[in-house]
């Protein structure tokens, strides 16, 4: 296997090999891929490992990394908005919830390229879920642009921060919103949504087509135009400045 990291604070996944495609989603600083084949001029093909979702990436954002250290479990993350990270003797800022992959007292070694990171890294697998640590990291995304196929601070979609904000909690979820509605319990009309419940609405057609997260039962923080927070009532989403509906309500869901 062809296995590779990400050097850059943010790299785009596009549909096509083409500069021009659309964005399909994103990898962060030191988010690990597969190669799966080539495009030529310089763009692969990559699955990425920590959601398998699979686009086409300029490969002079990455670097080669040993199939051990591929399989290698990320424990660590970034928790600041931005993080200054020394790579190849360089200063680099990378974004909230970068992927600290083989760190050391704060040294990492990705195949050629040393980094060095400062900071204090994040371990969501040691702290127990509550409350307070979901508001905690959902809100430093707040205001957030949204950004089709973002996963970053810089601008992220719907699905993208529910991802974000679950991996800094310890808890994986897939890509997409229609995928991420498949996964947890799905709540009985008598029981009231909590704070982590993740809510998810439909288009006419009934397709699953928005995710966001419940910050109560009457709350939610989710990404629409940019990451904020609006009220939920039986209908659906009920924007706060317009007072007017925006998404139609399919499910809520439970994961912890």
């Amino acid at each position: 296997m062809d296995h590779k990291i990400c050097v850059v604070p943010v790299m785009p996944m596009r549909a096509t090999p083409s500069h021009k495609s659309e964005m399909v989603s994103q990898l962060l600083f030191g988010e690990c891929v597969v190669e799966l084949e080539s495009g030529g001029e310089g763009w692969i093909k990559i699955q990425n490992q920590y959601d398998h979702y699979e686009g086409w990436v300029t490969k002079n954002q990455l670097t080669d990394i040993e199939d051990e250290f591929y399989y290698e479990i990320t424990e660590e993350y970034t928790t600041e908005i931005l993080s200054p990270v020394d790579v190849s003797g360089r200063l680099m800022n990378i974004p909230l919830g970068s992927f600290l992959k083989g760190m050391r007292h704060g040294e990492m070694k990705w195949g050629k390229v040393p980094v060095v990171f400062k900071g204090i890294p994040w371990k969501p697998d040691h702290i127990p879920v509550t409350e307070k640590l979901v508001k905690q990291f959902a809100f430093k995304y707040l205001n957030t642009p949204y950004l089709w196929g973002g996963r970053s601070v810089f601008g992220i979609d719907c699905s993208g921060f529910t991802q974000s904000v679950f991996r800094l909690i310890g808890k994986v979820l897939p890509r997409d919103a229609s995928v991420q509605a498949r996964c947890g319990d799905e709540l009985t009309p008598k029981q009231k949504p909590h704070c982590g419940d993740l809510a998810f609405f439909k288009d006419k057609a009934g397709k699953i087509v928005h995710t966001g997260i419940m910050l109560n039962d009457f709350e939610i923080i989710h990404s629409a135009g940019k990451v904020r927070v609006d009220k939920l009532d039986d209908y659906g989403i009920l924007n706060t400045d317009t007072n007017e509906h925006t998404h139609q309500l399919a499910v809520i869901r439970r994961f912890f």
